[in-house]
């Protein structure tokens, strides 16, 4: 295989076929990168492939599987090994939200949002790592969530498992400190993609602004070359000072201002 210095860097996105996740893939191959790009529509992936294909002239693997399902994550790394593509960055950033009181909800909703934002994130995390350690080079971007930050009532299982996301990422980046591969956790405030929609939150005062996706990836994007540790991104001048206070607030009275703004 060429050097790196002479080959594309390759990423894989999960979560590629909208939102945050399409738009990592299009600012990867606008850098010159190839990808892999992982979600459950084939279809929607096709397309997006056909189209930074045609423009930037870039390699493009579909794999279509849905991270819910316990044996995919192991079944998207074995397709990778299989092709003999060796993965450069590695984006997890697939996941989805959904509101309502924990009681009430559906569990195999919940079950599948665990499954997604936690489970696929760290079998992917665990399957893809040994390799950049024994090349001794690669770059994890994990998309947790500002929600992450503090409890989220009519979100519980949602913030839960993004506050797991945050301290998962920044606990494995310690672990690699003195090597070459770096762990990020991109935190983004409100974003314009379909997650508001279809966790139920977009009439809600939390999304009455919201950032593009276009924004996030890129603050996201900087920050995995960089090889941050945590980055915030999308949210106002107001907010990172409502969340810089955060730690210094009373619990209950945070929690119930996150109540009233997660309600339609």
């Amino acid at each position: 295989m060429a050097s790196e210095q002479n080959r594309k860097m390759v990423a894989l996105i999960t979560g590629a076929s909208s939102g945050i996740g399409k738009e990592f893939a299009r600012l990867h191959a606008k850098r010159g990168g190839d990808l892999v790009v992982v979600a459950r529509s084939e279809q929607k992936l096709s397309q997006l492939a056909a189209e930074l294909m045609r423009e930037q002239a870039c390699r493009v693997t579909v794999i279509a599987k849905d991270l819910t399902q316990a044996s995919a994550p192991k079944e998207v790394y074995d397709a990778v090994k299989a092709a003999g593509i060796e993965i450069d960055y590695l984006v997890n950033n697939a996941g989805f939200g959904g509101r309502g009181a924990f009681h009430e909800r559906r569990w195999g909703d919940d079950l599948s949002m665990i499954n997604l934002n936690v489970v696929a994130l760290t079998a992917l995390t665990r399957f893809f790592l040994p390799d950049f350690v024994t090349r001794n080079h690669g770059r994890i971007l994990n998309v947790s969530s500002t929600a992450g930050l503090m409890p989220g009532p009519l979100q519980a299982v949602y913030y839960a498992t993004k506050a797991y996301v945050t301290s998962f990422s920044n606990a494995v980046a310690e672990e690699l400190r003195g090597t070459a591969v770096t762990v990020t956790a991109l935190m983004p405030g409100a974003t314009e993609t379909e997650f508001a929609r279809v966790a139920g939150m977009d009439k809600t005062p939390l999304f009455a602004k919201t950032a593009s996706a276009a924004d996030v990836a890129w603050a996201g994007y900087e920050a995995m070359l960089q090889g941050r540790m945590d980055v915030i991104a999308g949210v106002t001048f107001g907010q990172r000072i409502m969340l810089a206070v955060v730690p210094f607030t009373p619990k209950k009275l945070l929690i119930r201002q996150i109540h009233e703004m997660q309600k339609a």
